[in-house]
């Protein structure tokens, strides 16, 4: 199958968006009427151009109002449509899109509409151009597949198919499987769409909340698995309208739309095995069993207060780099490395950010399968120039221009630990910790889905619902991504202002990625009491905080007492109970948080979200941004 995108899917130029869709990978576009009239070439100049880019024209679309016409408004109907075949021809295009008429002057009958496009396929019959017919979810008579299907079944004319459109099925909560009864050689031309599920009018919805597949609610794959079962092995487009799509970049709008048909393809692949040849084979989505390192890069006396809060929070430095002035700290199977290189990765996102997380390695079963799979759905790779002996980890750039490298036990990877770094005897008791529980990386409220969409498409993680943030100075919209046994959580939070804690930490590490890392213990109260000892300072949570806490659940005044006097904020649901507390924000806004999940537990504490927030705010200087 070959893949397409309608050029209304992205933002920009009809030159700009012909850029961006070659460089992410499609085989054609979908010339939407619009940016064709717009372009100041001529049809045939245009047609020139596109395939310039190494692209094909599958389809030009739409057309609108055209079956059901009666006397002069039928006439001039035909009329247009010989005009579009004729610019078709210069394109060099042969297919077109039209669409069911919302016409207020047009008459229903299955029949009254078949022998109109019986008529119009004869036209077409000369210009070697297929006419699909597509039901709008809110045509004026056709709003259903099954009805479009009927007409073209009733036309009966080898230049007349059905197109076939994700959202107007499922919008509709039309059963997708009903597609497997079409032919596959009478659908002209399939396009996909998801949507998040929201109670609106079918036509407002369409126009403004369509979404990338496996960014909404609509059961896309099913549908796709439906017209594999037809036979359909043509072309498969994207066809997009979202207001938030109109104001991004059109590079990133198209590579997500590539990745997104790459992922639901291979989804439908394993799936429906008959279409396996017409597909290309890919390893599964990734599983991974945790992190297995977070690096700061760091410097100076700011690597020296991240040492210090380091072993107040349990942690020892337990090795250090054989060639580099890096650092390896260890608590449970938590390993922390603090990068204090002055040349490579690490020093660039130390100028650009100051004291950060620039660097995450993931635990998989398979770093290489975890690449070929990134690189497949677009992914950047990343690499730099390793010394004598250093392991070569497999590594791709992740959000905030951050990087992810893949350890696995296959090839051995996850020996550097011993090859890369010498020991140090006698490591510090430590205060419980035993790994990380989840990653919390902040961006623009804009890149969310982007971002969702990388996760989720190459690694088994689920995304939950989206969730409100209260800030005091603004809304944060928070989406966490699990991995089915738990062993990996990230959480995503999208800023929309600078005001927000969490934009706030945007603004001052430039676009930094990773804000704040939990890490899981057996026994909070024990964990604060050594942190405590080793003279470790939490986040301070108000007396008023704790009267509440108080009044809305079921706890003895003994824990109560315990959990006030170390600063503990608690939270509970009907699966279990959750206790979590926070270090002071330190840098740009960076903060540790540490949590225990108790009989099943699955949240993060969202109702305590606002309260941490306006904590942390009273230790700014100014609104949303954290002193250093």
């Amino acid at each position: 199958m070959k893949t397409s995108i309608a050029t209304v899917s992205i933002s920009g130029t009809l030159r700009e968006k012909l850029a961006a869709i070659a460089k992410a990978g499609f085989d054609g576009i979908e010339i939407f009427e619009q940016d064709f009239i717009a372009d100041e070439g001529s049809a045939r100049e245009i047609g020139a151009m596109i395939r310039d880019h190494g692209l094909e024209i599958p389809l030009f679309q739409p057309f609108r109002d055209f079956e059901g016409l009666t006397g002069d408004l039928r006439r001039r109907a035909f009329d247009r449509a010989r005009y579009k075949f004729d610019t078709m021809a210069e394109l060099g295009t042969d297919r077109i899109l039209i669409c069911s008429t919302c016409h207020p002057q047009a008459l229903g009958g299955i029949d009254r509409a078949a022998a109109d496009f019986a008529e119009l396929g004869e036209i077409a019959r000369p210009y070697g151009i297929q006419v699909g017919y597509e039901a709008l979810a809110w045509g004026r008579h056709v709003n259903d597949h099954r009805d479009a299907w009927e007409i073209v079944r009733r036309a009966d004319h080898p230049n007349v198919g059905v197109i076939l459109d994700s959202f107007h099925t499922l919008a509709r909560r039309i059963d997708p499987d009903t597609i497997r009864r079409i032919p596959g050689d009478r659908i002209t031309f399939v396009q996909l769409a998801d949507a998040p599920l929201i109670d609106m009018d079918l036509l407002y919805w369409s126009r403004h909340f369509r979404n990338m597949p496996g960014e909404g609610d609509l059961a896309v794959a099913d549908f796709m698995r439906a017209v594999a079962a037809t036979g359909y092995d043509g072309w498969i487009s994207l066809e997009i309208f979202n207001d938030q799509f109109r104001g991004g970049r059109p590079e990133g709008l198209a590579r997500d739309g590539h990745r997104s048909l790459v992922a639901l393809m291979d989804d439908v692949r394993r799936q429906e095995p008959d279409i396996a040849a017409t597909v290309p084979a890919l390893p599964a989505r990734v599983a991974t069993t945790g992190v297995s390192f977070v690096e700061f890069a760091t410097r100076g006396a700011e690597a020296d207060a991240l040492r210090d809060l380091l072993r107040a929070m349990g942690f020892a430095q337990v090795a250090r780099h054989v060639a580099k002035s890096v650092t390896l700290w260890q608590q449970g199977d938590i390993r922390i490395i603090l990068n204090e290189e002055t040349t490579g990765f690490a020093d660039h996102a130390w100028t650009a950010r100051g004291t950060g997380i620039c660097d995450v390695g993931l635990s998989v079963v398979r770093a290489s399968d975890t690449v070929t799979r990134a690189q497949a759905l677009g992914a950047e790779l990343f690499h730099q120039p390793v010394g004598p002996g250093e392991f070569d980890i497999p590594a791709i750039r992740s959000v905030g221009a951050s990087v992810l490298h893949f350890i696995d036990e296959e090839t051995g990877l996850s020996k550097v630990w011993q090859v890369e770094f010498t020991p140090i005897d006698a490591p510090e008791p430590d205060a419980g910790l035993t790994r990380i529980d989840h990653l919390a990386e902040t961006m623009s409220y804009d890149e969310m889905l982007s971002w969702s969409l990388f996760y989720t498409t190459l690694f088994d993680l689920a995304p939950s619902p989206l969730a409100d943030v209260i800030d005091p100075d603004g809304l944060v919209r928070s989406q966490a991504l699990r991995s089915p046994d738990g062993a990996l959580r990230i959480t995503l939070n999208g800023a929309e202002t600078h005001r927000t804690l969490a934009g706030a930490f945007l603004a001052e590490s430039f676009g930094g990625a990773v804000q704040h890392v939990a890490f899981a213990c057996d026994d909070i109260l024990a964990t604060a009491r050594a942190m405590g000892d080793r003279a470790f300072a939490p986040l301070p949570m108000t007396e008023n905080y704790y009267r509440d806490l108080a009044a809305r659940f079921d706890l003895s005044p003994e824990t109560l007492a315990a959990l006030k006097a170390h600063h503990i904020l608690y939270d509970e649901d009907a699966q279990g109970r959750f206790y979590q507390f926070y270090a002071r924000p330190f840098g740009g806004g960076f903060f540790f948080e540490v949590v225990q999940r108790v009989d099943g537990y699955d949240g993060y504490g969202g109702p305590n979200a606002p309260f941490r927030i306006a904590a942390q705010k009273r230790l700014t200087g100014t609104k949303g941004v954290p002193t250093r």
